[in-house]
């Protein structure tokens, strides 16, 4: 299936001179993107998997030199494996993270290249001594987009390049168009992007076989969580998975920790949810004080939402007449966790970092984003009022905020009234920082 990391691993091969880490949480489709690159490019790839080959991690991670550890490596690798000619591919380096440490020398010693994935890495390399900075390129990866979703069930780029165009001239999509769309989105927030998922439903079209495959994906999920639990009994990472759909589903989504224990305090359990964070499991949205640029410098690190890495993994921890209700797109029904749940992933997969806004007397905004240097809000509306939409009405008065702009996600077809774009919640995908070419600043300092 087709993924858009595909281009930056390519070119990765091609031009870098680094070597390159490939994140995410488990099931994303990190190894497979990796070997299929590989093979594409002509490179010979010799490959190490810490997990399927736990006798490797005591034979590569013992206390050693950067050269004794090339030759440790070269002993194990085959006679066709070239200098010059083969990708080293480490997997699963969680199991040994202090390979990442020997990056720098075997970049600069050069007989081959280098590429390392895993899971949890967000977690694991935290004890890391020494990142190697300027001889290491870090790739995200996160479940599979909408668009990514409309490609694997066979969207034309005829129709793509038709969505980028209505997106950025403010037209409307032809109606049987827009409702093809919006009945595919309705299937994403069930199926989600997990590859395997996605596979599957492209198999079957069966969405009990796809929630097997979730239920699986969850299951390793809570492995981990289980794993790391044991060793830090401070953690409570389970029971706070397990309490995301329901937060979700209340009016205020805001995460209150009473949920889990009514003595609980953020303090105590602040790393579980940074744990979540970092293994790429869950997203935190935090709340700002002010639609302000930049919104990190006013966000409340204990106020936030929490929502799910993919949404189908989301939907599927609800009852089977959910899934109903969103295959048969029933407007009468609260759709808006999965709305803000997709919005969130998506806006977070296009390098965006999402928060929300919520103030006394002027009301809350679902969602705010930096694109090209400016704040703009985005309201989420899963039912039919979706002109209703009085907190951003206020927030855009106030002149001290500076608010040009602002989209509203619903099912509605595209159109523009004065600085307000509604968007189909389909096109979300498009929302993403505008490509700037080369910035060359070219100081004449003769004279001094």
């Amino acid at each position: 299936m087709y993924r858009k990391d595909s281009i930056i691993i390519e070119e990765w091969l091609k031009r870098s001179d680094k070597a390159l880490l490939v994140t995410g949480a488990r099931q994303i489709g990190k190894t497979w993107l990796i070997r299929e690159e590989i093979a594409k490019s002509g490179y010979c790839k010799f490959e190490v998997n810490f997990i399927d080959q736990p006798d490797l991690v005591d034979y590569l991670n013992v206390k050693m030199s950067a050269n004794e550890f090339l030759v440790k490596l070269k002993m194990i690798m085959p006679e066709d494996c070239k200098p010059q000619e083969t990708v080293v591919f480490f997997d699963e380096i969680q199991k040994c993270p202090e390979i990442v440490t020997k990056i720098k020398f075997l970049v600069e010693e050069g007989s081959f290249k280098y590429v390392m994935s895993g899971s949890l890495l967000g977690v694991e390399l935290k004890g890391i001594t020494s990142v190697p900075v300027g001889y290491l390129t870090v790739l995200r990866m996160y479940p599979m987009d909408f668009e990514e979703f409309m490609i694997a069930n066979n969207v034309s780029k005829t129709t793509l390049e038709m969505l980028k165009a209505k997106f950025e001239t403010c037209q409307p999509v032809d109606e049987f168009i827009h409702q093809k769309l919006l009945s595919l989105f309705f299937i994403y927030l069930i199926v989600g992007g997990m590859p395997d998922a996605v596979k599957i439903y492209i198999a079957t079209k069966d969405i009990r076989e796809v929630d097997k495959v979730q239920r699986d994906i969850v299951a390793l999920y809570k492995e981990d969580f289980s794993q790391y639990e044991s060793e830090d009994k401070k953690l409570k990472l389970i029971s706070i998975y397990d309490i995301i759909p329901a937060e979700l589903n209340k009016q205020n989504k805001k995460f209150v920790f009473t949920m889990l224990n009514k003595e609980l305090k953020f303090d105590r359990y602040e790393n579980s949810f940074l744990w979540l964070k970092d293994a790429g499991v869950a997203l935190p949205v935090y709340n700002v004080e002010a639609p302000v640029i930049p919104l990190k410098a006013s966000k409340s690190s204990n106020v936030f939402r929490l929502f799910s890495n993919d949404t189908g993994l989301l939907t599927s921890a609800y009852p089977a007449e959910t899934k109903l209700e969103l295959i048969n797109k029933n407007s009468e029904v609260n759709n808006g966790a999965h709305f803000e749940n997709a919005v969130a992933q998506q806006l977070t997969a296009n390098g965006l970092e999402p928060y929300f806004c919520k103030k006394k007397n002027i009301g809350e905004l679902d969602v705010l984003v930096e694109m090209d240097g400016k704040v703009v809000p985005i309201e989420v509306k899963s039912g039919k009022a979706y002109k209703a939409h009085k907190s951003l009405d206020n927030f855009m008065k106030i002149s001290d905020y500076h608010i040009e702009k602002a989209y509203v996600l619903s099912v509605a077809n595209m159109e523009q009234e004065g600085s307000v774009v509604y968007l189909p919640i389909y096109m979300c995908y498009l929302l993403k920082e505008r490509k700037i070419g080369k910035l060359i600043v070219d100081l004449d300092m003769e004279g001094l």
